[in-house]
């Protein structure tokens, strides 16, 4: 059963509050680091149940006013042509992405900042195209000696060599579509700049995770920990915060390892730090919202597991370094949870043992578990998606929802002029096909009513699912697990 754990109400409330609140603590203006997703944030949503995905794009909507984004992106990741996992795109069709999301939402778009930059045809080109697109672009560059050279870092021959971003707001919101972009160096620079021009300006840190007032070991920080195990990310205990205060307070490595320079740069840009720890720059109230921490656990536990069939599958792709998976066996050991935990693996193994055919389980909101195999008309994918919607309907599992004489031509369209060599049909055709019989089916019309109810069901395939599977059932708002396995032995599986 889906139960909530996190009242999203007074997240909202509580989080629009605090920033506005560290707005004044200086005065003009306040630049907000935001890392993680400004919007679509599953990983949080799944953790923290009630949390919604959009909750920070709709908190920094009731700021609108008196907020702009500044969406910042290295040039080192448009050489590499980095792209983001998740989504499969680049780095710099990213950015395009986020501005047309933030604009739709009705939020203001100042510019682009360019770090790292270096002359390159890729890089220029992409500064063309933005411009072209009425976009500014401003370039910031690498510095000798950072981020130990303070003193260099913070003078006319460091941030003063980079060019000054004009804002009018009172939050500068920056954001990019990956770690590692350099929104913190963003902040600092326009901090450095801002002050030449006598502006109150200040820097905090908007991070949902880890979160700093749960334990160390609570599985809401240990899912934080399996979901960044690929950057070498650990929680750890702010040293610095509990010299200050005595008090225990939960960060992470790169933020205590860089904070004493980033102090360091605080005091030479502004005349003095205003923070004591790491954790007093993070302005996060996700904690004080949590309403049924026992609900969290078990979410955090289950997305625990999740992350560890992610990358087993990773690895087996070669996307991953097999650590990665050793790291997350660890937090599945430290949380008291194995593979065995997941209910939907153990029915989907033996479906395909029985089969001798790849099988999928569907744990639905209520409890149940459903099974699909492999047939000739489809996959196993298709065939438990269809058993679900029929057990959610109250229909009786010998009724065909979709008759063998619409299935046939669709397989005939799909091997004949579309280049499909496989025949079967994925989970976004059998729907498509479903809504064109419930036209004329009652059957078919109330298995498509029940969509809705497959938001948070769980699903493990024996193997690893095609990219059109997963994203069906992703856009449904269910949670794919696949074993590390292919079905075919290809070497490019789409």
């Amino acid at each position: 059963m889906h139960v909530i754990g996190f009242d999203n109400k007074k997240y909202l409330s509580l989080q629009s509050e605090k920033i506005e609140e560290r707005v004044k603590a200086f005065g003009d203006k306040l630049y907000l680091e935001f890392g993680g997703k400004l919007f679509d944030d599953y990983h949080a949503s799944r953790v923290l149940p009630g949390f919604e995905p959009d909750s920070k794009i709709n908190m920094l909507l009731k700021l609108k006013d008196i907020a702009e984004i500044l969406v910042v992106i290295s040039a080192n990741d448009i050489i590499k042509n980095k792209y983001r996992n998740d989504l499969g795109i680049t780095y710099d069709a990213d950015v395009l992405r986020l501005i047309d999301v933030f604009k739709s939402k009705g939020l203001y778009v100042g510019s682009v900042v360019m770090t790292m930059y270096q002359p390159q045809p890729a890089v220029d080109a992409f500064i063309k195209r933005l411009q072209n697109l009425g976009i500014a672009v401003y370039k910031h560059y690498a510095i000798d000696g950072y981020p130990s050279d303070v003193a260099k870092i913070v003078s006319q021959d460091g941030y003063g060599k980079n060019e000054y971003v004009p804002t009018s707001r009172r939050i500068v919101v920056v954001t990019a579509p990956g770690p590692g972009s350099g929104k913190m160096a963003t902040c600092l620079s326009q901090l450095y700049h801002e002050n030449l021009r006598g502006v109150k300006a200040g820097y905090a840190k908007f991070e949902t995770f880890p979160v700093w007032n749960l334990p160390l070991s609570h599985p809401v920080n240990l899912a934080y920990e399996a979901a960044t195990a690929d950057l070498n990310d650990v929680n750890m205990i702010d040293p610095y915060h509990m010299e200050h205060y005595q008090t225990l307070a939960v960060n992470y490595n790169r933020d205590v390892e860089i904070f004493p320079v980033v102090s360091a740069m605080l005091e030479s840009i502004l005349g003095y730090s205003p923070y004591k720890s790491p954790t007093d720059m993070g302005v996060n109230m996700a904690g004080f919202c949590i309403v049924n921490d026992d609900a969290c656990k078990q979410a955090s536990k289950d997305e625990i597991i999740r992350r560890y069939y992610a990358a087993l599958c990773d690895a087996r792709k070669g996307r991953l370094q097999k650590e990665v998976v050793s790291k997350i066996e660890l937090l599945m050991r430290k949380s008291g949870v194995d593979e065995t935990h997941r209910k939907t693996v153990a029915p989907a193994l033996a479906k395909a043992e029985e089969t001798g055919l790849p099988a999928v389980a569907i744990e639905l909101s209520d409890g149940r578990i459903v099974t699909g195999k492999t047939s000739d008309l489809l996959g196993s994918s298709a065939a438990a998606l269809l058993n679900a919607l029929k057990t959610l309907g109250g229909i009786d599992d010998g009724i065909e929802l979709i008759s063998p004489t619409i299935i046939e031509p669709i397989q005939r369209l799909k091997v004949n002029h579309m280049g499909s060599a496989n025949p079967r049909l994925h989970t976004d055709e059998i729907l498509m096909a479903l809504a064109i019989c419930a036209v004329t089916d009652p059957m078919a019309k109330r298995a498509l009513a029940q969509l809705d109810k497959l938001k948070n069901g769980e699903i493990h395939s024996t193997v690893i699912l095609s990219h059109v599977d997963e994203k069906t059932f992703k856009t449904l708002g269910m949670h794919v697990t696949c074993e590390p396995q292919r079905q075919t032995t290809c070497c490019y599986n789409p």
